[in-house]
């Protein structure tokens, strides 16, 4: 499943402009966040509300683990959002705003409590119950998600198609023009896989994952998050953010509820995002929080963008 990108040019019409952009699940380590916390109250304090909010010592996974009680989606959602929102907080202090935000899948959560939609409470509460639902829409062996590095292009589609016969198999994150992730039933996966390393792909390998995120096999786990997103209250924007279901820019409260809904079982359109953003002007990216996943894929889908990252109290100094 693909979809047509913008134009790779900027508006030169525009001023420069800054993208905060927030990692999803698969940044997660143990120890994350725990410098940022010892350094900065302003992070210290996000970690406590995470505590309180949860009524769960979610600070203690992110700073000790053990790995098998991070890598838990129930756990892993929360724990990067806090990380993220402790990093944010102490760049807001620091009086650095973003003219952007975009959020990798479970990042888009993050992104909108850095633009005022969401109170970070009900950020954190939300997204250990959108893990949960994840978690227990598909059993355990039922589903799996495989990365296609360097397919030839035009061949995705293809692949899908004939590894499906009659099951689910979809991509899943396009997360760079070099990097396509699917997702669907483990057999039609498994298929894809070989199918893709026959069409000449690099490497198509299984990713160690607990369910197949984004793909139609969510549909359950879209239709229970729907209650839960409906009591919630979104709020306007205070700058715009680039959705990454359908790569669009976003404004309202009612407009972010629904991407989050729309996001569950259907792509991450990450390159789309980062395209959509250089054409809105933005020339500067920065990752906010744990790893350096999305500054690694950003260099891949546009080199003319300037990428950082800041989720460690040294990489303050490379932004200033």
């Amino acid at each position: 499943m693909t979809v047509p990108l913008l134009p790779h040019r900027y508006n030169l019409n525009l001023t420069p402009k800054t993208a905060f952009l927030f990692p999803g699940q698969g940044s997660q380590f143990a120890g994350m966040g725990k410098a940022l916390a010892d350094a900065f109250p302003a992070a210290r304090r996000i970690f406590d509300e995470a505590d309180a909010a949860l009524d769960f010592p979610i600070s203690r996974i992110c700073f000790e683990g053990p790995e098998d009680q991070l890598k838990l989606t129930e756990n892993t959602q929360p724990a990067l959002l806090t990380v993220s929102i402790a990093a944010f907080e102490v760049l807001r202090e620091r009086g650095l705003a973003p003219d952007y935000v975009a959020g990798h899948s479970l990042g888009e959560y993050s992104a909108l409590v850095a633009a005022g939609s969401l109170r970070f409470a009900d950020a954190v509460r939300l997204v250990r119950k959108r893990g949960r639902y994840m978690q227990e829409a598909v059993p355990p062996g039922v589903g799996a998600m495989a990365a296609l590095l360097k397919l030839p292009e035009g061949k995705l589609d293809e692949i899908l198609a004939a590894a499906a016969q009659g099951e689910i198999v979809t991509a899943a994150n396009l997360n760079s023009p070099d990097q396509v992730v699917i997702a669907g039933h483990a057999a039609a996966v498994n298929r894809a896989i070989e199918l893709a390393k026959a069409a000449g792909a690099r490497r198509a390998v299984l990713l160690p994952v607990s369910a197949p995120f984004h793909c139609p096999l969510m549909k359950p786990a879209q239709e229970r998050l729907r209650a839960d997103l409906d009591a919630t209250e979104f709020r306007d924007l205070s700058c715009p953010l680039v959705n990454n279901h359908a790569a669009r820019e976003i404004r309202s409260g009612a407009e972010a509820r629904e991407g989050l809904y729309l996001q569950v079982p259907n792509p991450v359109q990450w390159t789309a995002t980062i395209r959509r953003l250089a054409a809105q002007g933005v020339q500067n990216c920065i990752e906010v929080g744990a790893g350096s996943v999305l500054t690694g894929l950003l260099r891949n889908i546009d080199p003319g963008l300037h990428g950082a990252r800041f989720g460690e109290p040294a990489d303050i100094d490379k932004l200033s």
